[in-house]
């Protein structure tokens, strides 16, 4: 008899305890992810063969104080290992943790490799051979603070591995997790079972095995403890050989079925293909279909839906997760009437979107990440509520009206005005903290950050009812809806990139064309608040010369010169951002010499350019430090020396648009008039329909010389 070690995740030790004893162990004790057991040979040959919660099973040599490397190498070299194994035998030293004197992992392994290789040549003997590829065993070592654990892992590699699985889909789920989530949802081997996005059938394909009495690790075809010297190859033959004949038997016998849905072709035959590996391709119906439109398959009468949904922003954005969460739990209620469902997810938010309220839940790790599983009665009566729920008009009711009241008023105003791209919400209430636009028949959601005194889930909650109301009330769909947070920005920090997706649409704006790009950036290409100040551009610009800095991606140019502008310049920082200038005024056919597009820092530039232009517009950053910069910038402290230098750029007759979105930016006016020019505020003229709640989003000038 030797005492034993069975690792898994947090959460699964007392399942597993309950495997354990059906396994025919009488003494497993949970310990924090794992269980310890003392079991014969025979006994843990079985273990390693039919465990589908195990992770690893290693044999416990030594556990001991482990201060310093020389603790580490004594209490390695203290074991026998001739009586464990032959020196013609390779192996790995697998070494996890560390401690304030073993402050790295392959120092440690190096250590104990070194007291193994000089036990065997102490006693004469070979020096066994290391192989990182494949080594014939593996020795386990646990080291927290000072407490260490020696032993032999008895399969060696990932034990979830079952060797079935040749292809995953993008968020694959560990076979002996999927086994936990099986047990844990309630589903008995005589009942249907149901996935409805399977990805590449690891669920169905545990659970197949589990009603066909195949064992998880039949395939596996080296096990590390076949190389010690203890190995009972007889015992090991007659527990395989009655493995196969009973997974032969199990696959002719059973009843169960098994669907498995996912919306993607492929992935549904890399599950097809993972079944047949495993040998129940038999018993699993697989099925391109959408989740969200699922219908309940024939023989499902008190079935289980059992379901790992996408939950990170590798498989989808949030407002699409939200919607098919939302769209999910709305098939459930209508066409598993008399069913359960337990669906796995690391969102709460996410999971509060399928409208029900669990029966039991349950808290476990998906790797590192902490997820629930929470498992649901299907009600088989059809209610008022049930009704309501299933349309969703009960979530975030007050925001909802809002939304319809605005859009109804926007809207019509928009089209009247000949605009792509307008705000429909903006804070107007305070629990609903976002801005809303719509660009053509997209959505941008920015969410501003909450304060410090909401709980942060909380937070997350109110952020996945606006999602779901959004997208019920406008009827957008999902994948055109983008969500942003917005936090106090400092300088161009707003222009920092955000993904690569380089996804651009042409929007239309009072008789002009330009393209924004919605996922890459905080913003999108254009400040919707400045429609009205382009549009005056536009008006004003006719045989001028037409100078535009911190032009960003120089919208305001575009106007300028569809507009009749003689000559335009456009100046900014960033080669990025000219480039999409460049672009916006070919999309107009604006192309020539009279277009300049000068790459400087706007406010050098300004002290050294000689040219002279009738209309400058210029709309700066509240504050900037960039790198790029050879001084700061502050709009207020600084916007009289930027005035003098623009005041010898401009042309007697000319004007200076200035803009800024300082909220409490106070104006020189003395200064003002030191320099011999006149300021005539134009902010409320130049605030559009969609932004009139917000009447401090910018203030706007026009600065022109004193009579």
């Amino acid at each position: 008899m030797h005492q034993y070690l069975a690792v898994t995740s947090n959460g699964l030790e007392n399942l597993l305890v309950e495997e354990l004893t059906k396994l025919g162990i009488d003494n497993a004790k949970p310990v924090q992810a794992g269980v310890k057991f003392t079991a014969s040979n025979e006994q843990v040959y079985r273990c390693c063969l039919w465990s589908r919660l195990a992770s690893r099973f290693v044999r416990v040599l030594s556990e001991f104080s482990c201060n310093d490397d020389m603790d580490l190498y004594l209490a390695t070299s203290a074991v026998n290992w001739v009586r464990q194994f032959h020196s013609s035998n390779k192996f790995i030293v697998d070494f996890k943790g560390t401690n304030r004197e073993i402050r790295n992992s392959q120092y440690g392994a190096m250590k104990v490799k070194d007291a193994i290789v000089d036990s065997f040549g102490k006693r004469n003997l070979p020096r066994p051979s290391i192989s990182k590829d494949q080594p014939d065993l593996r020795i386990h070592v646990r080291l927290h603070k000072d407490k260490a654990l020696l032993g032999i892992d008895m399969v060696g590699g990932g034990f979830h591995q079952r060797g079935y699985r040749s292809e995953s889909g993008k968020a694959p789920l560990r076979e002996s997790l999927a086994a936990a989530l099986i047990l844990r949802s309630g589903w008995e081997a005589n009942q249907p079972l149901l996935d409805p996005m399977c990805g590449s059938g690891t669920i169905l394909i545990e659970a197949a095995m589990m009603a066909a009495n195949i064992a998880p690790s039949i395939k596996r075809d080296k096990f590390c403890f076949e190389a010690l010297e203890d190995f009972d190859s007889q015992a090991w033959a007659e527990i395989k050989a009655e493995a196969s004949v009973q997974a032969r038997k199990g696959v002719k016998n059973t009843d169960s079925k098994f669907f498995g849905f996912d919306n993607d072709a492929r992935i549904i035959q890399v599950a097809k293909d993972n079944a047949r590996r495993a040998g129940v391709d038999t018993l699993i119906h697989f099925e391109q279909a959408d989740a969200a439109n699922l219908k309940r398959p024939q023989n499902f009468e008190s079935g289980v839906v059992l379901s790992n949904p996408p939950y990170g922003e590798r498989l989808g954005t949030h407002p699409g997760l939200i919607a098919l969460y939302t769209a999910f739990g709305a098939q459930l209620k209508s066409e598993f009437k008399g069913c359960r469902a337990s669906i796995f997810s690391s969102s709460e938010e996410l999971l509060s979107c399928i409208r029900m309220r669990a029966d039991k839940q349950y808290k476990l790790n998906n790797g590192s990440l902490p997820c629930h599983q929470k498992n649901y009665s299907i009600s088989n009566r059809t209610s008022s509520s049930d009704s309501d729920a299933v349309t969703d008009m009960s979530v975030a009711p007050d925001f909802a009206n809002r939304l319809k009241k605005n859009i109804a008023k926007i809207s019509k105003w928009a089209k009247k005005e000949q605009l792509d791209c307008y705000r429909i919400y903006d804070a107007d209430l305070p629990d609903y903290n976002v801005a809303i636009d719509v660009y053509l028949d997209h959505l941008v959601i920015q969410e501003y950050a909450a304060p410090k005194n909401i709980p942060e889930e909380k937070a997350k909650r109110r952020l996945t009812d606006i999602i779901r109301a959004t997208i019920q009330v406008t009827g957008t769909e999902a994948n055109k809806v983008v969500l942003k947070v917005r936090e106090k920005q400092k300088g161009r920090s707003q222009y920092q990139k955000l993904s690569q997706q380089s996804q651009t649409i042409n929007v239309f704006e009072y008789g002009v064309n330009l393209i924004v790009n919605l996922h890459d950036y905080l913003d999108t290409g254009l400040f919707l608040d400045h429609k009205l100040t382009r549009k005056n551009i536009g008006q004003w610009a006719a045989g001028k010369d037409f100078l535009n800095l911190f032009a960003y991606t120089g919208s305001a140019t575009v106007h300028a010169a569809c507009g009749g502008a003689k000559s335009t310049t456009t100046v900014d920082m960033s080669n990025t951002y000219l480039e999409w200038a460049q672009d916006n005024m070919k999309l107009n056919g604006q192309v020539g010499r009279q277009h300049r597009y000068e790459q400087a820092d706007c406010l050098q530039w300004l002290e050294n350019s000689d040219s002279c232009y009738d209309l400058i517009f210029i709309d700066p950053p509240t504050f900037s430090n960039s790198k790029r910069m050879q001084q700061t910038f502050d709009v207020q402290r600084d916007h009289i020396q930027l005035m003098t230098n623009l005041k010898r750029l401009l042309r007697p007759r000319g004007m200076i648009i200035f803009s800024n979105n300082k909220r409490q930016f106070k104006m020189d006016m003395e200064g003002i008039r030191e320099l011999k020019l006149a300021a005539k505020n134009i902010s409320s003229q130049t605030l559009p329909l969609d932004f009139e709640r917000n009447k401090h989003i910018h203030n706007c000038w026009i600065i022109s010389h004193s009579e």
